[in-house]
């Protein structure tokens, strides 16, 4: 489910608090060497988020801000914004021509370049995060 998150609405940010925890603090954020990615290109998105695209040439921007138990990839459109949570159990994440993020039967694809480069910081922690997250649900 994507929000639109333009302006500031108490129902979508509590389901997003629900579902991913609440953001971290700015100190929170520099004890962990930081929790936001710098916006990358989006090159491809699932039929489901078309509409959430520009129609014209103009060039697509997203970023990604982790939570406590999953990520929220902010999207651009304009002047609007939408913000798409992705719990860590419903997160997958591929290296094709660039990283395709995958959850729920959507996916958004980061065009591979200068500014994919730019967070392989944050991509890294990412992985280690979802990783730390599958261990609390492994079965003996």
């Amino acid at each position: 489910m994507i929000y639109n998150t333009t302006h500031k609405n108490k129902e979508s940010d509590t389901l997003i608090d629900n579902l991913l925890g609440k953001s971290y603090s700015f100190f929170e954020a520099l004890k962990k060497g930081g929790v936001g990615s710098k916006r990358m290109i989006i090159d491809d998105v699932s039929v489901g988020f078309k509409k959430y695209m520009n129609v014209v040439s103009d060039i697509n921007y997203g970023n990604i801000e982790i939570r406590e138990k999953g990520i929220l990839i902010h999207i651009n459109k304009g002047l609007t914004n939408f913000s798409w949570p992705i719990p860590f159990y419903q997160l997958h994440t591929y290296k094709t021509n660039g990283l395709s993020i995958h959850a729920c039967g959507n996916f958004i694809r980061f065009k591979n370049n200068k500014l994919l480069k730019e967070n392989k910081k944050i991509i890294d922690k990412i992985i280690n995060l979802k990783i730390e997250n599958n261990k609390n649900y492994e079965f003996l």
